[in-house]
């Protein structure tokens, strides 16, 4: 049987005499973020790749079973299409446009696997080709296409917030709620409105999340799982700056919404917005307010009940990190 990257790292760190806590920090990196890579549920950068190998004297072992990229499930068929429309935008068709969708939804389930850092070129590429298109493209299909384009931009924003290029994140979202505008998807706006509130949270500016979440809430068209996780998330804001009584409101509301949102499934562009997702936020909500045996208990629960694939998810370290700091108060 072939050792696999995760195997292979766990067996040369034991070599080594090295406790996971004794070798993180050396790479640099999180005790979390080793336990992830020598257990398989997340795939580590090229440099940071690389970095393990040298301080482990593997000699390349670790970069040559560092696992492949995945570019997702495109057809021949569809990647014709999709080159052709680039060639000829005028002749575009709704099929075309779907295969540009699909994508990226390929994408957007890599995220949770591999992290943003081998995601942002491609995501790069595909959002210059994608809004280069809509330049071209006049008629029915133009708003269509409007859609996937802020789609498509609103990922890469992601990408560069999750991995804390904020300038670059936020000029991106920007683009992305203007397309959303013009396309008409309220879904769309409002999830571009959320992932600045989650830059704000990020930068430590509860503030702006307050401000953030709360517009993405009253986005004309915001599904309703949306605005459950914005109305938790503006609590958390409130929590921060100390406005117990605003937060606890968020929270009831958000609790109100519940039933309702169990009749409808999340929009597929933000497919994340479970129950659990939202325990998560919930979790980090009553952290922040001191509630810390209830934190402990969301964010507890949401962790464990996250689907396999979302596991290892890179943005997860935020809740990871959140059930450390209320174990450790309460």
């Amino acid at each position: 049987m072939v050792e696999s990257f995760g195997d292979a790292l766990r067996r040369l760190r034991d070599a080594a005499g090295l406790s996971q806590r004794q070798f993180a920090p050396r790479v640099p990196i999180s005790q979390s973020a080793l336990s992830r890579y020598e257990s398989g549920l997340q795939r580590p950068d090229e440099r940071t790749t690389a970095r393990l190998d040298e301080l482990l004297g593997a000699g390349g072992l670790l970069l040559e079973l560092r696992p492949a990229l995945d570019v997702g499930p495109l057809t021949a068929d569809e990647r014709d299409r999709i080159a052709y429309s680039v060639r000829f935008p005028g002749r575009i068709d709704e099929a075309a446009i779907t295969a540009l969708a699909d994508s990226l939804a390929a994408q957007r389930r890599l995220d949770d696997v591999l992290g943003p850092a081998p995601l942002i070129p491609a995501s790069l590429a595909q959002t210059e080709m994608v809004t280069d298109l809509l330049k071209e493209v006049n008629g029915p299909l133009r708003q269509q296409l409007a859609s996937v384009a802020s789609e498509h931009v609103q990922f890469a924003g992601w990408l560069h917030a999750e991995a804390r290029r904020d300038v670059q994140a936020v000029r991106l979202l920007e683009q992305a709620e203007e397309l959303a505008d013009e396309a008409e998807d309220g879904t769309l706006a409002a999830q571009a409105l959320n992932f600045r509130g989650y830059l704000a949270r990020q930068q430590g500016r509860p503030r702006a999340m307050i401000r953030g979440f709360l517009t993405a809430y009253h986005t004309p068209g915001a599904h309703i799982a949306q605005r459950i996780g914005d109305a938790i998330q503006a609590a958390q804001g409130y929590a921060k700056i100390g406005v117990r009584d605003e937060a606890l409101r968020l929270l009831d509301t958000a609790d109100g919404m519940i039933d309702e949102a169990g009749r409808d499934a999340p929009p597929a562009t933000a497919y994340w917005l479970t129950p659990t997702f939202h325990r998560l936020n919930s979790g980090l909500a009553h952290l922040a307010l001191g509630d810390n045996d209830v934190a402990v208990d969301h964010l507890h629960t949401g962790l464990d009940n996250l689907p396999e694939d979302q596991q290892g998810a890179e943005w997860t370290n935020e809740y990871r990190d959140g059930l450390d700091q209320a174990r450790a108060a309460s």
